[in-house]
């Protein structure tokens, strides 16, 4: 563990009922924040999360909601102020993957993955920024990819929304920038969650014969990173993607 500092601070982290997103809830909340862990639909996982937080000694607590859909994501956002009376950590995670070569693509396969990955992120951006700018304090972490910086066949909906999001935080980043609001995105390779566990064991050997460290990456690995872009040690860092890859597009 890092010795970043983050007591007294808020973290809302979407999608964090499990992977990912729950390492870095785990991660901020151990750190000090109190931490929100947001879910869609899993909401026994998100229990769990919570579980161990506190378990650890940490904070944490439930916030329901579709971070694709205003007025889901609305919610979800009031709650944590109106909770907390503050949020000074969002960490837009919250993604899915529709996964299709473009010729048999669905519309609705590429709808559903913009709108989680990237309208989700621009909506809780934007819900959360009157406040930060309030507070003139403020730290935004995007969950971008790799694949969103090298492309990968069979995921051009999700290549594009990760994209995106690099756009995004470029952009946003300037915008706020002399609010004392940061805004950053790291962008993971393969880790070992879900998707990678689900690929056969060929396909792993292929992927890790890519890899300069010849291994896999954790969720700890995203998570630590997250960390340091949300502490004191990253207030001069904005606009910036951090890939955590094992080198693999070195």
């Amino acid at each position: 563990m890092t010795g970043t500092d983050l007591n007294g601070r808020v973290a809302f982290v979407t999608g964090a009922s499990r992977g990912i997103g729950a390492a870095i809830a785990f991660s901020l909340a151990m750190a000090g924040a109190k931490v929100g862990v947001n879910y869609n639909t899993s909401r026994e996982s998100a229990e769990k999360v919570i579980e161990k937080i506190t378990h650890g000694g940490g904070e944490a607590f439930l916030v329901e909601g579709n971070v694709s859909e205003e007025a889901s994501a609305g919610a979800a956002v009031k709650q944590v102020i109106s909770q907390c009376g503050q949020i000074d950590i969002l960490v837009n995670n919250a993604g899915i993957n529709r996964d299709r070569l473009l010729m048999r693509m669905k519309i609705e396969d590429w709808d559903e993955v913009l709108d989680v990955n990237l309208r989700g992120t621009f909506l809780c951006s934007k819900l959360v920024m009157p406040q930060m700018i309030k507070q003139r304090k403020g730290r935004i972490v995007n969950i971008s990819s790799v694949v969103g910086l090298r492309g990968n066949p069979g995921q051009a909906n999700y290549a594009a929304a990760k994209a995106g999001l690099i756009g995004f935080t470029k952009a946003v980043a300037r915008e706020v920038a002399s609010r004392n609001v940061t805004v950053n995105a790291v962008a993971p390779g393969f880790i070992t969650t879900g998707m990678v566990e689900e690929l056969s064991e060929d396909t792993q050997k292929q992927i890790l014969d890519k890899i300069p460290m010849g291994r896999f990456g954790s969720a700890e690995d995203v998570s630590q990173a997250v960390l340091f872009l949300c502490g004191d040690g990253a207030s001069y860092i904005t606009g910036q993607v951090i890939t955590i890859d094992g080198g693999l597009i070195a």
